[in-house]
């Protein structure tokens, strides 16, 4: 018997004019972006970086996003619709990002900046990961508004009943934990930084990063619904699978970084 459980029946959109709406996720989706803005900003002023190559770098991050998590969903978790259906890619609005495809987006789209640019890779993505945290805090809400990407079936008091989607049982609201681990993660590289107001060794941040956010995915999903039908028969699921790489990748490039322990040098 559950003491206690949350009905949740919040509409995904805020307000609709005719066919065009203003819906939670976007709304959250562009927050992320400011809010990164605003910090990113604090940290180049830190830096004496000019607030021109701030904004280049946020074109480049901004489509290195939304191209990396659509392409990451239609490859990863539905290969052979999107493949079969080639102009459906385009249709983001229909619903359907990857993280783990955005993470990749962003690693593309740094090296590019920095070979324009002519900085330091690790100088640039070390600081782009602090943000990168809160923005994934972001989405997660995001997702909770949707009523979407939520858990299994759970007895703990604080289980969300997904109304909007037919549920009458309660489930993890993993988007919440998902969320909070994120927020987590984004104060302590914040702590991190500002600690050493920038003068820390290159590569632990976007290392820390890594290590952590993946493996809170890792473990969360466990929690998880599977979000395709292919994952029903799979030990780990596709997310899982696609963390794995992410965090031994963190440990080996804080491996490098600690060992070198090369200090910061703005390249400007």
């Amino acid at each position: 018997m559950h003491l206690l459980v949350i009905p949740w029946d919040v509409n995904p959109e805020i307000f609709r004019i005719g066919s065009f709406a203003i819906r939670w996720y976007g709304l959250l989706f562009a927050s992320s972006f400011l809010f990164g803005y605003i910090i990113l900003d604090k940290i180049f002023r830190n830096e004496n970086l000019s607030q021109a190559t701030l904004d280049r770098l946020t074109v480049y991050v901004a489509l290195g996003v939304i191209i990396g998590a659509r392409l990451g969903h239609c490859l990863f978790y539905e290969p052979a619709y999107y493949l079969s259906h080639p102009g459906e890619i385009l249709k983001i609005w229909h619903g359907g990002l990857a993280s783990h495809g955005a993470a990749i987006g962003i690693l593309i789209s740094l090296w590019l900046f920095v070979r324009k640019e002519k900085k330091d890779y690790t100088w640039i993505i070390d600081r782009v990961a602090i943000v990168v945290a809160l923005s994934g805090f972001f989405i997660r809400m995001g997702n909770l508004m949707n009523s979407e990407i939520y858990g299994v079936e759970t007895t703990m008091p604080w289980g969300f009943v997904f109304l909007r989607n037919g549920e009458t049982a309660p489930k993890h609201p993993t988007q919440i934990y998902e969320g909070l681990a994120y927020l987590f993660i984004f104060f302590l590289l914040m702590r991190i930084y500002w600690k050493n107001k920038g003068q820390h060794i290159q590569g632990v941040l976007i290392s820390l990063t890594l290590i952590l956010i993946f493996s809170a995915r890792f473990f969360i999903e466990f929690l998880k619904e599977d979000q395709v039908d292919f994952e029903s028969g799979m030990t780990l699921n596709m997310g899982q699978w696609l963390s794995i790489p992410f965090v031994l990748a963190g440990f080996v490039w804080l491996y490098i970084s600690l060992k070198q322990k090369k200090r910061l040098v703005i390249k400007r």
